[in-house]
């Protein structure tokens, strides 16, 4: 049970990296209420939902 855990958690954050890279390379705006979030924000998202993409995968082999 924890291997398929880890291997749908390891997608779902692989997915959220891709698109918040996808995003943070066409410069598409993103509004949340009155605040823009800018897009360094998305860049930081790749670097945390990659990592835990990785670790999620890594942690399938043990």
């Amino acid at each position: 049970m924890q291997n398929k855990y880890a291997t749908v958690s390891g997608a779902v954050f692989g997915l959220v990296a891709i698109l918040q890279a996808i995003r943070a390379f066409n410069d598409w705006p993103v509004q949340i209420g009155p605040i823009a979030v800018p897009v360094w924000f998305s860049w930081l998202a790749v670097v945390v939902a990659g990592g835990l993409c990785v670790w999620a995968f890594r942690s399938q082999r043990r």
